[in-house]
């Protein structure tokens, strides 16, 4: 597990920090082949190569070339041509490589991108090592930390770009092998409403510890009272969104959903199949009614919504809801079953609610699936970009992008809070996304 840094950061910790974040990586990729670690399957995934290469980039770029001179030191880049082949959509460093050709890069060699890796390590943590212990101001730690919480990013993009290209092989490889049984149906917990108080509440990151600029400043939003569903829909749920023709009633849905259902005769959650089973990272198997839908775009998440009579939930009032919980359980209230699995468990797929959830609580607010909501991806009021190259890095995408709250299966535990906001467009369906309802 990956420690997250405290808001005073120092070398040995930030070091210490780097080593786990990268060796975690590299566990996620343990079995692949180089061919497995080559194929992209869709324009918006990328090879496992390339994210093992990116993210090195990311430390190469942002934090050798641009720290090391300040400090009196001469930056050698590993291979020049990488800067171009392996930048993701920095416009100020300079010129990338198209997105849906990364496929193409049969070289360099993964061996190759391995030993990047490995020559970025030993200068990155060489220069940890030259920095004073009591050193916690330097602008260097953080921006490798910026590039830890970079990198889990793509750990979580590693594992959902995978089982996308593994999911068009017919013979339906698994990363890992093993899943526990589902939970029985008869065990469902039966749909329940928790109220939620309005009123003035503060949203988005104050510290202490990382965030992002995009959950920058903290500021005050009225939250109406409202209800949030005790748990995510489940697939047995949406099972009957299905049998109601769901996906042939252009009243529930969106103009450009309908459109874009009709075109691509979208009829179910990606990865589930007509015989009644679903893809998964351990293979196929079939599909549980208890847990939680996946892998449904914003699209198919408010026409869900629509049809059960209810909405999605906006960011401020899944962000206030967590908060409550989170505040319960530190007051010894407890809030079991407020977290599901993360990627440090190792399943990468979501479970069931935990039968531990009291029945006033809320459960699955963290991790499991990412949650839709109602919120565009917009600005905080006062929001300032990072300096320098790091300014592309969440705030040019403001734009044609929805919010979506809490982690998944394949997040990082120690990666995710309450303020965390991650964004895609509303057609996008092949990360670990599901559906939270809310009503007012």
């Amino acid at each position: 597990m990956a420690p997250r840094t405290g808001s005073r950061l120092e070398p040995p910790a930030v070091a210490e920090a780097y080593r786990r974040v990268r060796a975690q990586t590299l566990a996620l990729v343990d079995g692949l082949s180089p061919e497995d670690c080559m194929v992209q399957s869709m324009a918006e995934a990328s090879p496992v190569k390339w994210h093992l290469a990116h993210v090195t980039w990311f430390f190469e770029t942002l934090v050798l070339e641009e720290f090391l001179p300040r400090l009196g030191k001469t930056h050698t880049p590993f291979d020049p041509r990488f800067r171009v082949l392996f930048n993701s959509y920095y416009n100020g460093v300079g010129a990338f490589h198209p997105q849906p050709r990364r496929g193409l890069l049969s070289r360099p060699s993964l061996q190759d991108v391995l030993s990047y890796r490995a020559s970025v390590d030993e200068r990155i943590l060489h220069l940890l090592q030259g920095l004073p212990d009591e050193d916690a101001a330097h602008p260097v730690l953080g921006a490798i930390e910026l590039g830890l919480h970079h990198e889990q990013q793509h750990q979580e993009l590693i594992l959902t770009d995978i089982k996308h290209h593994f999911s068009c092989n017919p013979v339906a490889p698994a990363l890992r092998a093993g899943v526990e049984e589902p939970v029985p149906a008869s065990e469902m917990r039966a749909p329940a409403w928790i109220a939620q108080d309005g009123g003035k509440v503060e949203i988005g990151h104050r510290g202490p510890g990382f965030g992002f600029d995009n959950e920058m400043p903290a500021h005050s939003v009225l939250v109406e009272p409202c209800e949030i569903a005790q748990r995510l829909v489940t697939n047995g749920e949406y099972r009957e969104f299905l049998r109601d023709g769901g996906y042939r009633r252009p009243e529930l849905w969106l103009s450009d959903g309908w459109d874009l259902v009709s075109g691509a005769g979208w009829s179910r959650p990606l990865y589930w199949r007509e015989d009644g089973s679903v893809f998964t990272l351990s293979g196929l198997r079939a599909i549980a009614d208890a847990e939680p839908v996946c892998h449904v775009s914003y699209y198919e998440a408010d026409a869900f919504a629509r049809w059960a009579g209810a909405r999605l939930p906006t960011e401020f009032e899944w962000e206030h809801a967590t908060r409550r919980a989170q505040d319960a359980a530190h007051s010894g209230a407890g809030a079991p079953g407020l977290c599901g699995r993360f990627l440090e468990d190792g399943r990468f797929h979501p479970a069931a609610l935990s039968p531990l959830v009291r029945p006033d609580a809320v459960g699955q607010l963290l991790g499991d699936v990412w949650e839709w909501t109602q919120s565009a991806y917009l600005p905080y009021p006062g929001f300032r970009t990072r300096d320098g190259a790091a300014s592309e890095y969440n705030g040019k995408f403001m734009v044609n992008q929805m919010v979506l709250r809490g982690g998944s299966c394949a997040t990082p535990e120690h990666h995710i809070r309450a303020t965390y906001r991650n964004f895609f467009r509303a057609s996008a369906r092949w990360q670990f996304s599901g559906i939270r309802l809310a009503r007012s």
